[in-house]
C-alpha cells in the first residue's frame, strides 16, 4: 500500500487507514485481531481510533491487540480526545485538563507510551482555542503524542490553531468527513489545509457505508441502518439527492467491472491533499473489500462525471 507524508510533516501514513469506530461493540476481538492482521499484511499502517468509540472500549481492545497479533511500531496509531461520556451523556470538553486527563487514560488503555498522531475531536464553544493548543503543545513536549490535529472543525478553526501552534509543535493534520456524499469541506477546511500544509484524513469516505449501494432497494438487516445505535448515522445519506450520487457510482462501477466501493474509494483517494481514507469496516470481509479498491485508477471522464453529480453547492463568500 502506498505511504504518502501528512501533509509538510515527516509522519508517513497508509493511502487507507483502519477505522475502529465499532470495535468492541459490533467487531468483537475475532473480527478486529483479523481486520488488523490482513490491514497490516496488505501495507497498512494508520489505525484511527478515540477515547470515545465504545466509552474507551475501542482502545482497550486495540492496546490487546497491539504486541500479540501485529508490533506496536508496525502501525501508525491515531486517537481522539475532547468527547467524555457523563452520567447525562456525552459532553464536549477541550480544555487543557480535560484532553490530557483523556489522553492519559487512552495511553493506558492502548498500552503505549505514546500515539502517533493525537487530535481534538470536535469543536468546543465553551473552550478558547488558546487553551486548547496549549494541551497540543503539552502533549508533544511531554512526549505522549508525536504530532497533533483537529477533527471536525471549521477552517477558520484549522487556520486559527495552525498559528497558535506555529511550528514548534505545528499542527499536522485534520481529519474530516469527506465522502462523494459529503463535500462541504471543500468550500473552507481543505483549502485551509492546502494553504497551511496541514495533511486530510477522510472519515466515513464511504459515505456512512450508503456509496457502497447496499441501500439501493433496501435497508439489511444486518446493516448500520437497521442498528438501533446507528440509524440516526446512517439516515441523512438515504435521501433522494443522495441516492442519484449512488446511482452514478454503481453505474461507473458496472463499466469498470469493480465494485461500488471500490469507484467511491478511488475517487476520494485522488482527491487533492487527501492523505488518508479512514474505512470503518465491521467485518473483516467488508476491509478486504475496500482494500481491493488500491489498484483502481478513474479514467479522468468518469472522474469528472462523478465530480459534477456530487458537486456541493457553494454560495458567498466561496464564489464571490
Amino acid at each position: 500500500m502506498e505511504q504518502l507524508h501528512l501533509g509538510r510533516t515527516g509522519l508517513r501514513v497508509s493511502r487507507l487507514g483502519l477505522g475502529t469506530m465499532t470495535w468492541s461493540r459490533d467487531t468483537d476481538e475475532h473480527e478486529a485481531s483479523e481486520q488488523l492482521r490482513d490491514f497490516v499484511d496488505a501495507g497498512g499502517t494508520l489505525v484511527d481510533t478515540s477515547a470515545s468509540y465504545a466509552d474507551g472500549g475501542a482502545e482497550e481492545l486495540i492496546g490487546t491487540l497491539l504486541g500479540d497479533v501485529v508490533p506496536r511500531e508496525d502501525v501508525v496509531l491515531c486517537t481522539k480526545a475532547g468527547v467524555r461520556r457523563t452520567s447525562a451523556g456525552g459532553v464536549v470538553d477541550a480544555s487543557r485538563g480535560g484532553l490530557l486527563d483523556s489522553l492519559d487514560a487512552s495511553l493506558r488503555r492502548l498500552r503505549t507510551d505514546h500515539v502517533d498522531l493525537w487530535l481534538v475531536q470536535t469543536p468546543d464553544p465553551r473552550t478558547p482555542l488558546d487553551e486548547t493548543a496549549t494541551a497540543l503543545r503539552l502533549a508533544v513536549s511531554s512526549g505522549r503524542a508525536r504530532y497533533v490535529g483537529l477533527a471536525n472543525h471549521a477552517g477558520w478553526q484549522v487556520a486559527r490553531l495552525a498559528s497558535l501552534l506555529e511550528r514548534d509543535p505545528g499542527l499536522a493534520a485534520v481529519e474530516v468527513e469527506y465522502s462523494l456524499l459529503q463535500r462541504g469541506v471543500e468550500r473552507e477546511v481543505v483549502p485551509a489545509a492546502a494553504a497551511l500544509g496541514l495533511g486530510v484524513l477522510a472519515w466515513s469516505p464511504l459515505g456512512r457505508g450508503v456509496l457502497t449501494g447496499k441501500y439501493r432497494r433496501t435497508i439489511p438487516a444486518d446493516s448500520r441502518a437497521a442498528s438501533p445505535h446507528l440509524a440516526g448515522f446512517v439516515e441523512p445519506y438515504l435521501s433522494r439527492e443522495s441516492a442519484a450520487v449512488v446511482e452514478a457510482v454503481a453505474t461507473a462501477a458496472s463499466g469498470l467491472e469493480r465494485l461500488p466501493l471500490e469507484v467511491a474509494l478511488a475517487w476520494l483517494t485522488g482527491r487533492p491533499g487527501v492523505s488518508s481514507a479512514v474505512v470503518g469496516a465491521r467485518t473483516a470481509a467488508q476491509l478486504r473489500a475496500s482494500l481491493g479498491a488500491l489498484d483502481l485508477e478513474l479514467p479522468d471522464e468518469l472522474r469528472r462525471a462523478l465530480d459534477e453529480v456530487s458537486a456541493p453547492e457553494v454560495g458567498y463568500p466561496e464564489r464571490f
